[in-house]
């Protein structure tokens, strides 16, 4: 039964082609508190529009203002943003496949080239055309509350300011203990290798220098014997 089920959603989103589902209740209240601290912040409003494309209809308008309140044309606003999905589903019999279109549109103060780096932008966070295929609702408001940081980076507005850390004392050191030995052992490792090498070296250099000693004084003695043997009366 549920297989079954499964299987006639598909047939009517693909042969009906008017099945654009909007965003749930919950994504809608979700999403417009986001929107009102961004806009708050930044002075500007943002928002979304869902549209079905072949039908030309608003499945979900929405901004900082509430649900079902637009930005565009809002004396509320002068200054907005807001993205605009138009996603088409295709009949059954059609060659053409299902397909959105999406854009970010806003008040004439902000420029052609900002609009597109923020649309490029919905792309890079994964918000790509196929993603409103698949999910118009949950992609429309994912895209509307990732405007104010894109209109952040193309420079239509200053980044929101980060929430200031609540101040309090600094917490007190841990006892060493084992962790003294456990956080430290590299370079306890460390220190062991390079005191082993310098020993070393110092064993290897007193070796090489009695070496030497060694010699020098069998040289020393192989000369005395033979001066000594020059002075005998047999060499005289």
């Amino acid at each position: 039964m549920v297989l079954c089920c499964v299987g006639i959603g598909v047939v009517n989103r693909s042969g009906g082609g008017d099945d654009v589902l909007p965003p749930t209740s919950q994504e809608r209240g979700d999403t417009v508190p986001i929107l009102q601290r961004s806009s708050a912040s930044q002075g500007i409003c943002y928002g979304w529009v869902l549209q079905d494309f072949y039908r030309y209809t608003d499945l979900s308008v929405g901004s900082n203002l509430g649900d079902g309140i637009a930005v565009e044309e809002n004396a509320a606003c002068p200054r907005w943003v807001q993205v605009v999905a138009r996603v088409a589903y295709t009949s059954e019999s059609s060659e053409s496949n299902d397909f959105a279109r999406v854009t970010v549109e806003a008040s004439d103060d902000v420029s052609a080239t900002a609009r597109l780096r923020m649309q490029s932008g919905l792309e890079r966070l994964g918000l790509t055309e196929d993603a409103f295929v698949d999910e118009p609702g949950w992609a429309v408001t994912r895209a509307a509350v990732s405007l104010p940081l894109l209109a952040a980076e193309a420079g239509v507005v200053e980044p929101a300011p980060t929430p200031a850390a609540a101040t309090a004392d600094a917490p007190p050191l841990p006892d060493a203990g084992s962790d003294l030995w456990r956080d430290r052992w590299g370079y306890l490792l460390a220190a062991v290798g390079l005191l082993l090498f310098t020993a070393l070296l110092f064993a290897a250099g007193f070796w090489q220098r009695g070496r030497q000693r060694r010699k020098e004084a069998g040289r020393q003695g192989r000369t005395r014997d033979v001066r000594a043997a020059g002075r005998t009366p047999e060499g005289r």
